[in-house]
């Protein structure tokens, strides 16, 4: 198939696509669009950058149009649900690209935004809804939607919706939804979770996939670059990568949003243009961000895997991977950022040596090793680097003492003072025998001398224990309490006795 004339369409569609600047379908579409048309259930399975939402929103448009749907006040014909805002308002934009030359009303309603606002668009009735989950049930809970007439219901990023913990969201929506309709599942991975999911929602489904299940675009280079997993290393390491590669715009990706603000700061006093972009954002914040960077505003956008999908941007030269994703699957769709449309792209990843397990999982899952750059100002740390010993903190095992202490062992009795006073000085006679012998004697009988003409003291006299009704806070009823907390002397205005009132 040359074009896509061949697919049937509706010529509003395709006058627009042909706007659009797009002339020959992707593998995706051409099997796709045919099979939807004729009005079967879909499973799609397509890497990333490979025209998936083309795909399902071509024929949806379509279909709507020929059956001329009337247009019901909260109650649209058509439901697409998205994991997160930035894809389901790429899938809103591409519904009113294509559909711009039909009588066609869509809007799109996620979470961060106004709700009141999405609720009077909705109010002034729809024939397509794009949403992500969250904020689709709110809207049904406050009874602003209906989805009683939908028609069509297409689940986008089925394996990023498992990941994110959406599936009991979605199943319940679910069951809001007619049940004849026709539903279509795309997702870029088709794992056995998502084949269990597909089995729940689809009847005699057709399964189209157009590429091995979780591989990247032929056109991207990947390569990983070893390096310390200290972080100020690794920024450093970042802008040494940078130097090197000839960037014209560029996607950074951290595994933690704290990561992404520091990162984000760290270019921008480097001189870098960048900005960053996580879930933790206002959602105008986060649009303003992205528009910037889809307009070249911004050359480096430091995100986390919000930015995994959802983010279609022609020519993007590279993507780097500040952290080494957690789990394989997203590596891919990181990678699929760049090298979109047949254009090529190149990847590096910085990876620490606790990264191995993780390195090695994206390798088994691509099926073949990454090459390894070697990047000039970036050490990589040693093979044995597990193995060496790390320095302890503070006097621990280890550590030898400060110069000029020794330490005893624990259990070792330190030496008497007297002993070591007794040891006489480099240089001076030692006693004889004799002597040494003779000294304590006479150090022993000198005392007794002394204790024999001192004044003997006065006996001590018995005390009583004072009575009290309620013992002193922290008294010890074994010991005698001294008088007055004033040790075994009585102060004499004690000893006296109360003093009688004057008289007037």
């Amino acid at each position: 198939m040359t074009d896509f004339n061949g697919l049937n369409l509706a010529q509003p569609i395709l006058r627009a696509i042909t706007n659009e600047g797009y002339t020959t379908p992707t593998p995706i579409q051409e099997q796709s669009i045919p099979a939807l048309l004729e009005g079967h259930d879909l499973m799609g399975v397509a890497q990333t950058g490979t025209g998936k939402t083309a795909a399902f929103a071509l024929p949806i448009l379509h279909l709507l149009d020929f059956n001329s749907c009337k247009l019901h006040r909260r109650q649209p014909r058509a439901l697409i649900l998205a994991p997160t805002r930035e894809l389901a308002v790429q899938i809103g934009d591409s519904f009113k690209d294509y559909g711009r030359h039909l009588d066609l009303r869509s809007t799109v309603v996620f979470g961060g935004a106004s709700i009141r606002t999405q609720t009077q668009k909705l109010s002034q009735g729809v024939h397509i809804v794009v949403a992500t989950p969250g904020r689709l049930l709110d809207l049904m809970n406050q009874g602003k939607i209906q989805l009683g007439q939908v028609e069509l219901f297409a689940l986008d990023e089925a394996d990023r919706m498992l990941d994110m913990g959406f599936i009991p969201d979605v199943e319940r929506i679910a069951s809001f939804l007619p049940r004849i309709r026709q539903t279509l599942f795309f997702s870029a991975t088709f794992p056995p979770e998502v084949k269990r999911l597909s089995d729940q929602f689809l009847m005699n489904p057709k399964e189209i996939t157009v590429s091995r299940t979780s591989s990247p675009a032929e056109t991207v280079e990947h390569f990983l670059v070893y390096c310390s997993g200290k972080d100020f290393e690794k920024r450093e390491a970042l802008r040494n990568i940078i130097a090197s590669e000839e960037v014209k715009n560029a996607l950074v990706f951290c595994n933690r949003k704290r990561d992404v603000d520091v990162l984000a700061k760290s270019l921008k006093t480097h001189g870098f243009s960048a900005a960053g972009l996580h879930g933790d954002m206002v959602q105008s914040m986060r649009t303003e961000t992205l528009e910037s960077f889809k307009a070249g505003k911004i050359t480096y956008l430091v995100a986390t895997d919000v930015a995994g999908r959802g983010i279609d941007i022609q020519g993007m030269s590279h993507v780097f991977n500040f952290d080494v994703p957690f789990h394989a699957e997203d590596y891919i769709h990181r990678i699929g950022r760049t090298g979109r449309a047949g254009a090529g792209g190149r990847a590096f990843s910085l990876a620490a040596p606790d990264d191995s397990k993780f390195v090695a999982a994206i390798q088994h899952l691509l099926g073949k090793n990454i090459n390894v750059a070697e990047i000039e100002g970036i050490n990589a740390p040693s093979s044995d680097t597990s193995n060496a010993e790390r320095p302890t903190r503070g006097r621990g095992r280890g550590r030898p003492a400060p110069s000029g202490r020794s330490r005893t062992g624990r259990g070792q009795k330190r030496p008497p003072a007297a002993a070591a006073e007794a040891t006489p000085p480099a240089g001076t006679d030692k006693p004889s025998t004799e002597e040494s012998k003779e000294a304590p004697v006479l150090a022993n009988d000198t005392a007794k001398e002394e204790r024999a003409k001192a004044p003997a003291k006065k006996p001590r006299q018995a005390r009583t224990r004072r009575e009290s009704s309620s013992p002193r806070k922290g008294s010890d009823d074994s010991r005698d309490e001294k008088t007055g907390a004033f040790g075994d002397h009585m102060p004499a205005f004690l000893a006296r006795g109360p003093s009688s009132p004057k008289e007037d």
